[in-house]
């Protein structure tokens, strides 16, 4: 349909075959933008859209507990696909990651949420709200390949520093991050 011609364009002018063998949506919080990148199953990442997200609640740092309206910091699997979403379309990350319930656990946090989703509409708590033209392209790509998000405090690429107020064990997480978001030229 309409979403698969638009990636399919996208895939072509970036030198990729469509779909793709991975996808890596950076999702950043403080630039309200979320960057979508692929690449051949070996190759490098290429840049293939942008979208503005329309609703995020919560600021910097990480989600620690059910009801904190943060929106998650880390590496996540897109998980599932919910198409009868109340949001239009959805795409679940999976959070909270093995990492995320390891440091739970070390510091006796428990129910750390989840339901965590990019999804259509433009209200979220704790999610990524796109709108629903974004959101139906996002997910028609994620249903053909496989879809990890990388979602950041702010865009690293730029010099950023770590957010002020972050648990000090993020450090070392957005250490990985900065490193991964280096990957990802525009």
């Amino acid at each position: 349909g309409r979403c698969d011609g638009l990636w399919r364009a996208r895939c072509a002018k970036a030198q990729l075959s469509y779909p793709p063998a991975r996808v890596m949506l950076l999702g950043l919080k403080e630039e309200r933008r979320l960057e979508v990148f692929a690449s051949a199953a070996d190759g490098p990442w290429k840049f293939l859209a942008e979208f503005p997200i329309q609703a995020a609640s919560g600021g910097p740092g990480p989600k620690l507990r059910e009801g904190d309206r943060q929106v998650p910091e880390g590496l996540y699997d897109i998980s599932s696909l919910n198409p009868n979403s109340l949001f239009h379309v959805s795409l679940r990350v999976a959070y909270p990651s093995p990492e995320d319930l390891a440091q739970a656990k070390a510091e006796g946090r428990t129910n750390l949420g989840g339901d965590i989703m990019i999804h259509g509409g433009a209200a979220s708590i704790g999610c990524l709200a796109m709108g629903d033209p974004a959101a139906e392209e996002l997910f028609t790509l994620a249903a053909r390949t496989k879809s990890r998000a990388a979602i950041l405090p702010c865009d690293f690429r730029t010099g950023a520093a770590d957010p002020s107020g972050a648990p000090a064990w993020m450090a070392g997480r957005y250490r990985r991050l900065r490193d991964l978001t280096l990957e990802l030229k525009r």
